[in-house]
C-alpha cells in the first residue's frame, strides 16, 4: 500500500513515498531545475544525510523517471509499480471539484479548463498528471484540490462586488489555496484545543513564500486570504496581495506597462522582493533590517502589519477563536514575522511567549507559543499537506 505523492511546480517536481499500511514516510526529495537545464534531486530518507543527485529533465516526464530510478535504486522499491496509487496536488479545481477525485479524461479536461485562472500552477500540475499516465498507465491516480476545502464558503464571502455576469460566464469569485495546509492546521487547532472539529472556530495561517488565512467556523472553512488567484490577500514573498486595482490601469496608461508584463510584477516582483528591490529570503532582510537597511525593515512592516490586520478581520468572522495555528512547510527560520504580528494583539486576548516564540523559530516540532495567561491559544505546526493528500489517496482506494 505505498502511496507517491508528487507536487509538480513550473521547474520543479516535489515528492513523498508513504506506506499506508505502517504509516510512515519512507523518503521525500523535490527535482529542481527541471526544462531550465542543469537538473537535480534531492532526496531525503528518515534518519538519514540528504543525497544529491544530478540529472538532466527536460521536462516532467524525465522528471518522474528521475524519481522512479532513484527510489529504485535506494531499494526503496524493487520497481515502479510496487507503488500502488499516485496522488497529485492540483491547485485549482474552479467550483466543479469539491473533493478529490479520481483522475480520467474528463478529469484531465476540466483541470485544463480552469488553468486561466491558475496558469503558473495547474499548466504544471497537468504536465506532472500526463507524465505520470505515460510512464504508469496501470496506476490509479487521484488529485487532491487546492481550493477543495473553501468550496464551504457561503455566498456573501466568495463573491466579489463585480457585474454578476462575470461569474456566470467567466467564473470570476474567491476560491482559496492551501485548502490540504489549511484543513490539516484546522485539524491540529482543534486537537490541541480540546475541543470537536465540527464545533471548532479557528484561524490558520498558511506561511512561507506563498502566506494565506483561513477563518474556519464549525471546522469548516467560511473565508479564506487569497481569491480567484493566489495574488490576493496579505503580502507575501514576491505577491503584491491586496492593492487598490485602480493602480493596474494607472500604470497601463502613466507607463505603457502591458498585461503580461503587470502580471509579472504583480506575482514576482512585488511583495518583499518589491520593497526590498531584489529576490531574497526573509532570513536575509531580518539580517539586513538589524544592521540598519532601512527598506527590509520597511518591508517586515509591512508584511506583518498587513497579516495583524487580516487576523483581526478573521476573529471578527470566527468569534473568540478556540486557537490560531501557524503551519509551515520548509523555512520556519525564515519566519520571525509571526512573532512581530502578534505582538500587539493584546486586545484580542492574544498574549504571545516570546520565549516560546524563539523556541519555535528553530522549526521543526509543533508547539505552543501563547502565554499560559492567553485567552487564546496560538500554535505552530509543521504542514501537513503531504498527510491530507496520502489519506485522499487512501480513502479513494479504499484502504483502511
Amino acid at each position: 500500500m505505498l502511496i507517491l505523492t508528487l507536487n509538480c511546480r513550473r521547474f520543479s517536481a516535489q515528492y513523498q513515498l508513504y506506506n499506508w499500511g505502517d504509516q510512515a514516510v519512507m523518503a521525500t526529495g523535490m527535482v529542481e531545475r527541471i526544462v531550465v537545464g542543469d537538473s537535480f534531486l534531492t532526496h531525503r530518507v528518515p534518519g538519514a544525510d540528504a543525497k544529491h543527485l544530478e540529472g538532466e529533465c527536460a521536462d516532467h516526464k524525465d522528471a518522474l523517471r528521475l524519481i522512479l530510478d532513484t527510489l529504485t535504486g535506494e531499494g526503496l522499491i524493487s520497481e515502479a509499480h510496487d507503488i500502488k496509487a499516485i496522488g497529485h496536488r492540483v491547485v485549482h479545481g474552479g467550483e466543479r471539484f469539491t473533493k478529490s477525485v479520481l483522475i480520467d479524461e474528463d478529469v484531465v479536461e476540466a483541470i485544463r479548463e480552469v488553468a486561466t485562472l491558475a496558469p503558473l500552477h495547474n499548466t504544471p500540475n497537468l504536465a506532472g498528471i500526463r507524465a505520470a499516465q505515460e510512464l504508469l498507465p496501470e496506476l490509479p491516480q487521484v488529485a487532491i484540490f487546492d481550493t477543495a476545502f473553501h468550496q464551504t464558503m457561503p455566498e456573501p464571502a466568495y463573491m466579489y462586488p463585480l457585474p454578476y455576469e462575470w461569474y456566470q460566464k467567466h467564473g470570476v469569485r474567491r476560491y482559496g489555496f492551501h485548502g490540504q495546509s489549511h484543513l490539516h492546521a484546522a485539524r491540529r487547532g482543534a486537537e490541541l484545543a480540546g475541543v470537536a472539529l465540527d464545533s471548532a472556530n479557528i484561524v490558520t495561517i498558511h506561511t512561507g513564500n506563498g502566506v494565506s488565512l483561513c477563518a474556519v467556523k464549525n471546522g469548516v472553512s467560511v473565508d479564506t486570504s487569497m481569491g480567484l488567484t493566489p495574488l490576493e490577500g496579505v503580502m507575501m514573498g514576491t505577491r503584491c496581495g491586496d492593492i487598490d486595482p485602480g493602480i493596474i490601469p494607472f500604470m497601463a496608461n502613466e507607463a505603457g506597462v502591458s498585461v503580461t508584463e503587470l502580471d509579472l510584477f504583480l506575482n514576482q516582483k512585488s511583495g518583499l522582493a518589491g520593497i526590498v528591490g531584489r529576490r531574497v529570503s526573509r532570513r536575509t532582510v531580518v539580517d539586513e533590517a538589524v544592521v540598519g537597511d532601512a527598506r527590509c525593515q520597511l518591508a517586515l512592516d509591512m508584511e506583518s502589519y498587513r497579516l495583524r490586520k487580516y487576523l483581526g478581520a478573521y476573529i471578527a468572522v470566527t468569534g473568540k477563536p478556540d486557537a490560531i495555528v501557524f503551519t509551515y512547510g520548509e523555512g520556519w527560520e525564515d519566519w520571525p514575522v509571526r512573532g512581530m504580528a502578534l505582538k500587539d494583539m493584546s486586545q484580542f486576548g492574544i498574549e504571545v511567549d516570546l520565549k516560546r516564540d524563539e523556541e519555535a523559530l528553530k522549526g521543526g516540532k509543533e508547539m505552543l507559543i501563547s502565554a499560559d495567561h492567553s485567552r487564546v491559544k496560538v500554535f505552530v505546526t509543521p504542514s501537513g499537506e503531504d498527510m491530507v493528500l496520502n489519506e485522499d489517496v487512501a480513502a479513494i482506494m479504499g484502504w483502511q
